[in-house]
C-alpha cells in the first residue's frame, strides 16, 4: 500500500462534498508531475483530502477504488484521474502551519513543492500526521 496527499478547493470539493457523496472521480488535475502521482496509485492506497486555498489543512481520508483512467474532461487526452471514496475525517484537522512546524516533516512535497496537488506520503510521515489528526 502507498500513501498519498490531495488537495482540492474546500469550495469547489469539500471534504463534506466527499462525505456526502461517498465515490467520486478524483478529475481536473492538470500538472504532469501530479498526473504522474496519480499514474502511480493503486486500489486500496490510502490518501489525506487536503483543504487547500484559505484553509491549508488535512481533513480526512480517501481510499483509492479505482486507478487511473482517462479524464474526459481533458479534450486533449493528456490527463486522467481515479476514483476515491471517504473512509474517515481527522478528530481534528492538521493545518500546513502545524505539518511546517514539525522537523520530522520538512522533506514532505506539501513543504517544498506547496503547489503540487497530488503527491506522495511516505509511511514514517503518513503516521505522524495520523497521529497529529487523531488527537483532540
Amino acid at each position: 500500500m502507498a500513501y498519498w496527499l490531495i488537495k482540492s478547493e474546500p469550495h469547489v470539493w469539500s471534504w463534506k462534498d466527499q462525505v456526502d457523496k461517498g465515490e467520486t472521480f478524483w478529475d481536473g488535475v492538470r500538472n504532469y508531475q501530479a498526473s504522474n502521482n496519480l499514474k502511480t496509485m493503486k486500489v486500496g492506497d490510502l490518501a489525506f483530502f487536503y483543504h487547500s486555498g484559505d484553509e491549508r489543512q488535512i481533513v480526512g481520508i480517501v481510499e483509492v477504488i479505482k486507478p487511473y483512467y482517462p479524464d474526459p474532461s481533458d479534450p486533449a487526452g493528456r490527463f486522467g484521474m481515479v476514483d476515491v471514496k471517504a473512509v474517515k475525517p481527522f478528530l481534528r484537522p492538521v493545518t500546513l502551519a502545524e505539518i511546517k512546524a514539525d522537523p520530522r516533516l520538512h522533506q514532505l512535497a506539501l513543504v517544498r513543492q506547496s503547489r503540487l496537488s497530488v503527491m506522495p506520503i511516505d509511511a514514517s510521515s503518513w503516521e505522524i500526521l495520523m497521529h497529529m489528526g487523531e488527537k483532540p
